[in-house]
């Protein structure tokens, strides 16, 4: 098991520098207590079980085939959507970024998220990187899976 620590920040996508080599991803939650999520990454896919948590999380990724990730989607509750974002990395002071432009339901909502080996880690945050929504339950993707209507700001 893993542990996950990470921040989050919507992005003023003015400041960002030229991004390229974007992955597809969509995303879909069979349970929300525990998260239990199932994600498309470009060609692989998975499923992942994550413990409460703002910044710090339990996680445990296993790779499925694609079709069964697709058949379980199926499956989700009625009440949550299926995230569908676009990805890049992003390299800014030798610490690599994600940054995710969301489609659908999100239309226009951007995050950037860091990943950090612990909780009290200097990072230095990009000029883009304009507002911190890690303690923002909000902004987490199974909760944005939820209202299917969050949108940036």
């Amino acid at each position: 098991m893993n542990t996950e620590i990470e921040r989050k920040f919507l992005v003023d996508t003015a400041l960002l520098p030229k991004l390229s080599g974007g992955t597809e991803i969509r995303q879909a939650y069979l349970s929300l207590d525990p998260t239990v999520r199932l994600r498309i990454k470009g060609d692989r896919a998975y499923i992942t079980v994550k413990s409460k948590g703002l910044v710090e999380r339990k996680e445990i990724q296993v790779e499925i085939p694609i079709a069964e990730c697709e058949a379980m989607m199926e499956l989700c509750p009625e009440s949550t959507i299926i995230i569908e974002k676009e990805r890049f990395e992003v390299k800014h002071k030798g610490n690599l970024w994600v940054v995710d432009f969301f489609h659908g339901a999100h239309e226009g909502l951007v995050i950037a998220e860091i990943e950090l080996d612990k909780i009290n880690q200097d990072v230095e945050i990009p000029p883009w990187a304009h507002r911190e929504v890690t303690g923002d339950p909000s902004y987490l993707n199974s909760n944005l899976a939820l209202s299917g209507a969050k949108q940036g700001e």
